[in-house]
């Protein structure tokens, strides 16, 4: 028997989630709502009496002070309304506020659920006012839920019941079919082979197909099969377990592949994106550091690793979710920031997390096209990615301290969403190097943290093809951060204590990819999933196989520690099950009840993948050259343009973040007099015995993908480092980590334009090789993301090639860190690097509706040397301010110091080291890479030009007492003169949602 537990606010008191919703609904559907108001659903399939479920109510559920609960009666009684939607989830889906009100429930009172059993939540929205039942149906579905993962009721004031209110209803979750193991025969004609791949969800080309189908029929294989049991075509568990393994999300078969590059009449062939360019600059650095190079793991585990001093290593990733994001942006973005925190838990012995960061790409929030079937409203996404990020950040404990917001409509077919995590590794662990981890033979499979469930299968596969009308719906997941961050705290406890001998994130893939990567230490696992602990019965052994549910790691245990292992875990109330161990067999042995149901060669399943071959073909594109007409009023367009979305203030979303849990913050990601002003970087002092700090900062500019990609990348490298060196990050002790996210690259049918776009992919790729290995960066982890793409009929919505750059580097006394504020009248304003006409893909051009062709294009050598010479200049104390010029030129970085500061600043245009077409707006929104704006105090002037000399620099303008921005223009004039509170204010109000 179920039962209902509804909590309200009482009347007194302001209902903040029913104001809001009130407000979303009247702006983002144009309905004439009066009042939202809210009750939270507690449903309890437990049979209990009603003086426990009145206890329940009162210690478990609610806040005496200004919430009332209701047992057995509806809580909108006495209140005034005229429709009910109650919103809950749909069966199966991660309950997370259910789970923990479960575990409530047994700690306060003793009670004992049995395994179906448990708590669920919904949520009522009360509202006031004249609306149809249409338009009541149509707050439900665009506002209130998402239809993929959440179940609604609708009833109006006048057919509801009063004395017993809605029904109790449980959403658990029935499966009444036996799992099985079913063989699928490949043996079938091209066109049947490539059906079987799309309807199973496998992503896998027909070349790759045949490539399997081939592995069955040598002859070796099934006499080996024979010997165990199993028949000549593969079972399900097999084929799924190869296509995860081969998925392009796991092993970046793009980026791989043997490709043809033409450009004009020259011809190269390129083997291997990834080898060639990204490792292949990491190479080249490292050995050009020599006893410098401060490189301890890259390009092999979860995340890189770098040393950051004698006791501690710094482990940094960046992964995207985009694909999930686009179906359920809150789940998606949810599992998206849980999921890379597995990351660097996962490398080495284990790191503990110290930082998130996020970058988003979304479509304008104002978008107003008609959408394609299954993509929600760009605000919506905004919105959900947002709130899923928080959660998932703010409840583990970690500090948000750095991203941004890209916005683009092109990314209305699919949201970029990139989330980071950096980890603090000791430099030993056991008596062995903390970067170091080894599964040993005889070593024992341990799945530890959450159960496994259909959500999550096919995630891999999934993200490794474009988003359509049939993308499947248990490809999305929702995070669980309470859960994941008892289970790390253990793991923390379990690799001190030296309990185990791996450890890996049960990420893409579930098992399959976690036992199969560790088991290429041994060469060979054994594990029988009828072992693994399951949200509920019925799952078939393919989907507890590759099951993407959440919260899980798998570890190597050696056996005389499994006891003690399973009593920490017990002691943490972390679940943890042995399923196998670690073999010598040379084969991916899996097991159901103690028969096999999968068996392949591990040099198959890792190896065996042919490489793609692919052709590239780059024609430079060209726009027609504008020349608007010079500006009347420089000031209304300075306005405008620190108005652009991506431009204008993010306090939105930053101040929803905690960027100040563990405590050890330094430069937040706003600072300035009102901590409003935008941070370039973030600092952390992730030991706080030591004075020692960590910088992280990216670069991202896909505007610049209209023009070249080669010099979109090298923007977007550049930007990262400058951001970095902008807070005092020290360029010779930094490492970066490159995220791709394209269009389909792959000619076809679907894709005419694929050589194209793989070309843009090579370009990107060149440049990023430059670059590093000029700056000196070695990277030292990435990921790819290459089928961001929506495709429905006629309908083709790609996102514009994306590279995003992040860089983690040390600061050894974070005392000495440089905010981007102004900080005292009488300071000199100077100018660093050279600005040239270079306004092609511009937020300038932008505004006045252009493109252009003058992509900025950056010196590396010449940048990379003002940068050293920056730092030291920091290092000296003689750098009052300084902040990076990128989006809005010159113009931007002005008003953002000024009003930052909350002084003025007079700049003159004259004075700016310039090349090109002679123009004032030219001069100002400029955006040029490579370029800072410092401030310095009037009696450091002789120290500040020594140090950089040989650089190019200019004193430009002075702080000023009157909080007024004036900018002289070249021929001496007043542009413009205005007060900075007006500037902030155009700044901060496009997204003062």
């Amino acid at each position: 028997m179920a039962h209902r537990i509804e909590v309200r606010l009482k009347p007194q008191f302001n209902d903040v989630i029913g104001g809001k919703t009130a407000r979303q609904i009247r702006e983002d559907l144009g309905l004439n709502v009066e009042g939202v108001r809210t009750v939270e659903v507690y449903t309890i399939d437990r049979r209990l009496t009603s003086k426990v479920l009145k206890k329940l109510a009162k210690i478990c559920f609610t806040d005496t002070v200004i919430e009332e609960a209701f047992v057995g009666k509806p809580a909108a009684l006495g209140l005034k309304w005229d429709w009910l939607i109650e919103v809950g989830f749909r069966p199966g889906v991660t309950d997370n506020v259910g789970r923990t009100a479960r575990e409530a429930i047994v700690t306060a009172e003793g009670v004992k659920f049995r395994s179906h059993e448990g708590v669920y939540t919904s949520r009522q929205y009360l509202i006031r006012g004249e609306l149809t039942a249409a338009e009541a149906e149509r707050i439900a579905k665009d506002v209130l839920a998402n239809e993929l993962i959440q179940r609604w009721t609708i009833v109006s004031d006048r057919k509801f019941d009063k004395r017993r209110g809605l029904k109790a209803v449980v959403p658990s979750v029935r499966i009444d079919v036996e799992p099985r193991v079913k063989t699928v025969s490949l043996n079938l004609p091209d066109e049947k082979i490539e059906r079987l791949s799309k309807r199973r969800c496998l992503a896998l080309t027909l070349q790759e197909m045949k490539e399997i189908a081939g592995y069955f029929d040598r002859p070796e294989v099934r006499k080996q099969r024979r010997r165990y049991g199993l028949g000549k075509n593969p079972t399900d568990v097999e084929l799924e377990a190869l296509a995860q393994t081969w998925s392009e999300h796991c092993k970046h078969k793009i980026f791989n592949a043997d490709i043809v590059y033409q450009e004009g009449q020259r011809r190269e062939t390129i083997r291997s994106l990834f080898n060639t360019f990204i490792k292949g600059s990491t190479e080249k650095i490292r050995q050009k550091k020599g006893a410098k190079d401060f490189c301890l793991s890259v390009f092999k585990d979860n995340a890189g690793v770098i040393a950051f001093n004698d006791r501690f290593a710094l482990v940094m990733k960046v992964e995207t979710h985009n694909s999930p994001s686009a179906l359920d942006p809150y789940g998606g973005a949810l599992t998206g920031i849980v999921g890379v925190n597995r990351d660097p838990f996962g490398t080495g012995a284990g790191a503990k997390l110290i930082l998130n960061t996020d970058v988003f790409c979304f479509a304008s929030p104002f978008f107003d096209k008609p959408l394609g079937p299954r993509l929600l409203p760009p605000k919506r996404v905004l919105e959900g990615v947002r709130e899923g990020v928080e959660h998932g950040g703010n409840k583990s404990g970690i500090p948000t301290i750095n991203g941004s917001v890209v916005f683009d409509d092109r990314y209305a077919g699919k949201p970029l969403v990139f989330c980071g995590t950096g980890g603090l590794l000791p430099r030993e662990v056991c008596g062995r190097p903390g970067e170091y981890k080894k599964a040993n033979l005889g070593d024992v499979v341990i799945m530890v943290g959450g159960r496994i469930g259909k959500d999550g299968i096919h995630g891999a596969t999934f993200s490794s093809e474009g988003l359509h009308e049939k993308s499947p719906a248990t490809a999305v997941q929702i995070g669980d951060p309470i859960t994941q961050k008892r289970m790390t705290d253990f793991l923390l406890k379990a690799r001190d204590a030296c309990l185990y001998s791996c450890i890996t994130d049960n990420g893409a893939g579930g098992v399959s990819s976690s036992v199969g990567e560790m088991a290429q230490d041994t060469g060979g696992c054994e594990i029988d999933l009828a072992k693994a602990p399951l949200k509920y019965a019925g799952l078939h052994p393919w989907e507890i196989l590759i099951s993407e549910a959440q919260e899980r790691m798998t570890v190597a245990v050696p056996p005389h520690n499994v006891q003690a292992f399973l009593d920490l875990s017990a002691k943490f109330n972390v679940e943890s099950t042995v399923l196998g161990e670690f073999t010598d067999t040379g084969l991916f042995h899996v097991l159901y009840n103690e028969e096999t149901v999968g068996l392949l060669d591990m040099d198959f399943l890792h190896d065996g993948l042919p490489p793609m071959k692919l052709h590239a073909v780059w024609k430079p594109v060209r726009h027609p050259e504008p020349r608007p007409p010079v500006p009347r009023d420089l000031a209304h367009v300075l306005m405008r343009v620190l108005g652009r979305l991506n431009v204008c203030s993010k306090e939105y979303f930053v101040r929803q973040y905690d960027h100040e849990v563990q405590g050890g913050s330094v430069v937040k990601p706003m600072v300035g007099i009102k901590n409003d002003g935008p941070s370039d970087a973030a600092v952390v002092r992730p030991d706080l015995d030591s004075m020692e700090g960590v910088v992280i900062a990216h670069g991202i500019c896909p505007k610049y993908s209209d023009i070249d990609t080669y010099h979109m990348a090298a923007c977007a490298v550049d930007e990262a480092v400058r951001n970095a060196v902008a807070v005092g990050g020290d360029v010779d002790h930094m490492a970066g980590l490159d995220n791709f996210c394209w269009p389909d690259p792959v000619h076809s049918d679907q894709t005419p334009d694929g050589k194209h776009k793989l070309a843009q992919l090579v370009r990107a790729n060149k440049a990023l090789y430059d670059v590093t290995c000029i700056y000196g960066i070695p990277c030292i982890s990435g990921k790819d993301s290459m089928k961001n793409d929506y495709h429905v009929g006629d309908l083709k919505i790609s996102v514009p090639p994306t590279l995003l750059f992040t860089v983690i580097g040390r600061i050894p006394d974070a005392r000495r860190c440089v905010t981007m504020d102004s900080k005292n009248p009488g300071d000199l304003v100077y100018l660093l690097g050279y600005t040239r006409d270079e306004l092609g893909g511009s937020e300038f051009f932008s505004e006045m509706g252009y493109i252009g062709n003058k992509v900025p294009r950056l010196e590396p050598e010449y940048a990379i040397e003002m940068y050293r010479r920056l730092r030291d200049a920091m290092r000296a104390n003689i750098v009052r301010s300084c902040h990076d010029l990128s989006d809005g030129g010159l113009g931007v970085a002005l008003a953002e110091t000024a009003f930052a500061g909350g002084y003025g600043i007079s700049a003159y245009l004259s004075r700016v080291p310039y090349d090109g077409v002679e123009r004032n707006d030219y001069v100002l929104f400029s955006e040029s890479p490579g370029r800072l704006l410092v401030t310095v105090r009037p009696e450091h002037k002789t120290a500040f030009e020594e140090r950089m000399v040989d650089s190019m620099y200019a004193e430009i303008g002075l702080v000023t007492k009157d909080p007024v921005l004036e900018i002289v223009g070249i021929n001496g004039r007043v542009l413009c003169r205005v007060p900075v509170a007006e500037l902030k204010r155009a700044w901060q109000r496009t997204l003062d949602f």
